[in-house]
């Protein structure tokens, strides 16, 4: 047999010398290179940054780049120089970051951070439905780009998890914060948030049995306080009860028996969590009005309406008000209260993501393979396709799957 040349068709099947190649060049053809760009976040009393300087370094030793605006991680104790060391690229003009193909920010694009945008991109950053307005929707939809929200996309266990973890982050900084404003140092009665020998522990009421309520028991816990949880549902009350491991003394809201615990509470945590038939439950300023002076009042569902008939929104710089004698916090985005953690916190989330959509060859054969980012989807190359921002703008939304059986 004739030896076989380098152009010859005739090759024997499964012929060694070129298998590897064609696995290799498949390969190739799947990974995609993102440029992914992370503004300066604009929004008040947003504090908290998507990549750390540590992601950022894991994603361009995968081949992918990151743009920068100066002073995007300021807020979270990241420096530019921390981040340009680990292979980000930093710029000065705020327009440079928004032409990047994947643009990725915590707080939802306004009007004048879209009319910066290219058009044709994907975009990441939170949703919040309750804040979002129809012409921003519409301009998004204009710019052809696919913007995916990052509280509704969902993980392999069927969870959401930035807001799982940004709950347990709310959930333990409401215990800190109540600690602080008990104290002398900020006004409070001087009274410890904690048990000591010989001493009547705090007294702590928590709202809701969802995850914020959760770490917000167990922080409490530890501190060696008393603590009461009030929810509508036995299933949530005995679920925390089992993820707690022992039993504290919970109850279905019953307006006498939260009265009396409300009457001798020193701190009570509102966690009324979104989505459950209990959102917009109130205490009532009446029931406020019998508690006892100088206890405080931490309101973790204000962005939703709040727990508290008495609530009013208040900002990180001026967070807390009195009224009836009782200290209010009700600052949304407790989160950004702890900016580090929080950010780094959500970079674990962030940056395995990106690195599976470049493997994956890019968002959009990610979005048909993976049915957890594909629930995070609101508008897919310029089509609506969330129904409660249809149905709340009059925008006509399309369902995604059928979207891309159709593509």
């Amino acid at each position: 047999m004739a030896p076989l040349s380098e152009g010859s068709k005739n090759f024997p099947l499964g012929h060694e010398f070129y298998q590897p190649k064609e696995e290799m060049l498949e390969l190739e053809r799947r990974r995609k290179q993102l440029v992914i760009g992370i503004p300066k976040e604009e929004y008040r009393g947003e504090n908290r940054v998507c990549l750390t300087p540590q992601s950022v370094e894991l994603l361009v030793n995968n081949g992918h780049e990151v743009v920068l605006e100066r002073g995007a991680g300021l807020a979270s104790n990241y420096t530019d120089k921390e981040y340009s060391e680990n292979g980000a690229r930093i710029v000065l003009e705020k327009k440079e970051v928004y032409q990047c193909d994947t643009v990725m920010q915590v707080s939802p694009f306004s009007s004048a951070e879209i009319d910066m945008l290219r058009g044709n991109q994907i975009l990441f950053s939170a949703l919040q439905l309750k804040s979002q307005c129809g012409e921003n929707v519409r301009k998004l939809m204009q710019k052809k780009v696919t913007a995916i929200a990052l509280e509704l996309v969902k993980d392999r266990d069927n969870f959401y998890p930035v807001v799982r973890s940004m709950a347990e982050i709310a959930g333990i900084s409401s215990i800190m914060i109540a600690g602080e404003y008990l104290s002398k140092a900020h006004g409070g009665k001087g009274v410890m948030l904690g048990g000591i020998t010989g001493i009547t522990p705090t007294e702590v009421i928590i709202l809701g049995a969802g995850t914020a309520a959760e770490y917000a028991t167990r922080a409490a816990l530890g501190l060696g306080a008393m603590v009461k949880v009030f929810d509508d549902s036995i299933y949530r009350l005995r679920r925390l009860e089992d993820h707690l491991g022992h039993r504290v003394f919970t109850s279905i809201f019953h307006p006498h028996v939260l009265e009396k615990a409300l009457a001798s509470a020193d701190v009570v945590i509102g966690a009324l969590r979104h989505g459950t038939e209990n959102v917009g439950y109130m205490v009532t300023e009446e029931m406020v009005e019998k508690m006892k002076p100088g206890s405080i009042v931490i309101d973790l569902s204000i962005d939703q309406g709040g727990c508290f008939e008495t609530s009013m929104l208040t900002n990180h710089k001026d967070p807390v008000f009195k009224k009836h004698g009782v200290l209010h916090y009700c600052v949304p985005n407790v989160p950004s209260h702890v900016a580090r953690t929080a950010s780094l916190a959500l970079s674990n989330i962030c940056a395995p993501l990106l690195l599976n959509i470049g493997q994956n060859g890019g968002v959009h054969k990610f979005i048909k393979n993976d049915i957890g980012l594909r629930h995070g989807t609101y508008v897919y190359r310029g089509i609506l396709t969330n129904r409660r921002l249809g149905d709340t703008f009059g925008i006509l939304a399309k369902d995604i799957d059928l979207l891309l059986a159709a593509m």
